[in-house]
């Protein structure tokens, strides 16, 4: 059975992305100082050498003596110059010597164990150095065991002849002394890069953990919400992406949260709606089919199951337009038709309700023939609908206002009543599906929510919109409007230039007769 892969968190991974980055960095920082620090130690060190060197063959040169071609000193001399090499290699932590043209040793600073009496200096060596000035890093042709930083300076002297070279000069000091230098600053280097890790593993980790805590907190209630609780929301602490993010998750959250109540209520809605119409229509069916209801009565109570049904009718058509609405297979058949006919049928649908409540209807002597292209059955359920709802929540004698009006672009249909309103806070929900304004159906016994969802939809499909406004306590508003037919509109404008033109030419050819 194979192993679960170990989960790797964005904390774990980000820190250690950031430590690695700073080690990286630090790396290459210290291999660039290291590098620098040591040439230019290097070149100090050179300049150094090259110094002294010279100004010790400068010396010798001016007090030396030469027999022949060798170069002569006392026993007195050697000492005198013995003592000055040893102070000068002293404060360099370096050796001097002199050697001959050949290479072979005349004086060294050192006391003991010198190295060079045994071994002369490489002729291709002094070659270099009798002619000139002489830096290597090396071990001077084998005289040394391991690497030497060595100058060598030629011995020029002046004689009635002219200037000659009668020897050479050498300062030389171990190389590892730089090296000590480098390893020193390098550790300096470690510790400060140790110490600013562990700043930054602490500043790194806390900043990161920050940083993730509101990404934690989302994929908690991101869980919760697959549980069905819609409670949970994240904190928001900063204004950056992260920040941004927590507050769309809230806002989705939020719309989850009135989603799942809608859909509980549409639920709830739905089953009552169902149960209600169904028991009546049952019940009365049996008494009817059992005798209970005598036969006088049962044209009475056939009356309500007819009632009944057509309520069952209205709730399965609002459910398939639903459903078309969310399949996108809600589709237009579009005729040219007479709008203000669809109202006043409307009207007349509700006409037993509108004297019930002594409703006055206000607007409809102002209103002229309104022809529309569009789907009518689709705009009768709008009309139907919005009409509707205003003779539903009107108050007792009080009024129902409609208002047309034609525009060169659209057509335009205001609905008012009066009565309660609407409050601000529910009239920005009221087209979302399954929204009710009138939760505790003491009005709205037979609404589920859907219908000014599907008129808001049914108005979109055709090009149109629609808008409420409602004065709280007083009145509420609705307003939609429809686009005018482009295609025909501009057929008829065609229509009517040709017109002009052929009566333009008639006139014409009035003149010229």
């Amino acid at each position: 059975m194979s192993e679960k892969p170990r989960k790797k968190t964005l904390f774990g991974r980000y820190l250690a992305v950031s430590i690695a980055t700073v080690l990286v960095g630090f790396t290459l920082l210290g291999v660039m100082l290291t590098f620098f620090v040591m040439q230019f130690s290097q070149n100090e060190k050179q300049a150094l050498l090259q110094e002294n060197a010279s100004s010790v063959a400068e010396m010798m040169s001016e007090n030396i003596m030469v027999e022949g071609n060798r170069l002569f000193l006392t026993t007195d001399e050697a000492e005198r110059w013995k003592s000055v090499m040893m102070t000068i290699a002293q404060s360099l932590d370096a050796e001097i010597f002199l050697t001959d043209v050949n290479g072979d040793l005349i004086l060294c600073s050192e006391i003991k164990d010198c190295r060079h009496r045994y071994k002369s200096v490489d002729n291709e060596i002094m070659s270099v150095v009798l002619n000139r000035e002489y830096f290597e890093n090396g071990t001077l042709g084998g005289i040394y065991p391991d690497a030497h930083f060595t100058s060598g300076m030629p011995v020029i002297i002046s004689g009635n002849s002219g200037k000659a070279v009668v020897g050479a000069v050498f300062v030389s000091t171990q190389a590892s002394s730089m090296f000590y230098i480098a390893g020193e600053i390098v550790k300096i280097f470690l510790m400060a890069a140790v110490a600013t890790l562990a700043i930054m593993f602490c500043m790194s980790g806390i900043f990161t953990y920050n940083m993730v805590k509101p990404l934690r907190q989302m994929a908690i209630a991101a869980k919760k919400f697959g549980a069905g609780d819609f409670s949970s929301r994240v904190k928001i602490t900063t204004n950056d992406e992260i920040g941004q993010l927590a507050g769309e998750f809230n806002n989705m959250a939020d719309s989850l949260a009135l989603s799942e109540g809608t859909r509980r209520s549409f639920i709830a809605n739905v089953s009552h709606e169902l149960k209600t119409p169904m028991t009546t229509i049952g019940g009365f069916v049996d008494g009817i089919l059992d005798g209970t209801i005598p036969p006088d009565r049962q044209s009475y109570y056939l009356n309500i199951v007819s009632t009944e049904v057509k309520r069952l009718s209205r709730l399965v058509q609002s459910m398939l337009a639903l459903s078309r609405i969310d399949s996108g297979t809600m589709k237009l058949n579009k005729q040219k038709f007479n709008l203000t006919e669809i109202i006043i049928e409307t009207l007349l649908t509700f006409e037993q309700r509108i004297e019930l409540k002594h409703i006055n209807i206000m607007g409809l002597e102002d209103i002229s023939e309104l022809y529309i292209d569009g789907d009518k059955d689709m705009l009768h359920q709008v009309v139907y609908n919005i009409m509707e709802n205003a003779v539903k929540f009107t108050n007792e004698n009080g009024y129902i206002r409609i208002t047309a009006q034609k525009e060169p672009q659209r057509t335009v249909i205001s609905i008012e009543n009066s009565g309660e309103g609407i409050n601000s806070e529910e009239i920005k929900h009221i087209f979302e599906r399954f929204y009710k304004t009138d939760k505790s159906r003491s009005v709205d016994k037979n609404g589920m929510g859907l219908g000014l969802y599907i008129v808001k939809t049914i108005l979109r499909l055709h090009g149109g919109d629609i808008t409420a406004y409602s004065e709280l306590g007083r009145s509420c508003r609705f307003t939609f409007w429809l686009p005018v037919d482009n295609n025909k509109r501009l057929e008829r404008d065609k229509s009517a230039v040709k017109q002009l033109k052929g009566e333009k030419k008639e006139i014409r050819g009035n003149k010229n007769e």
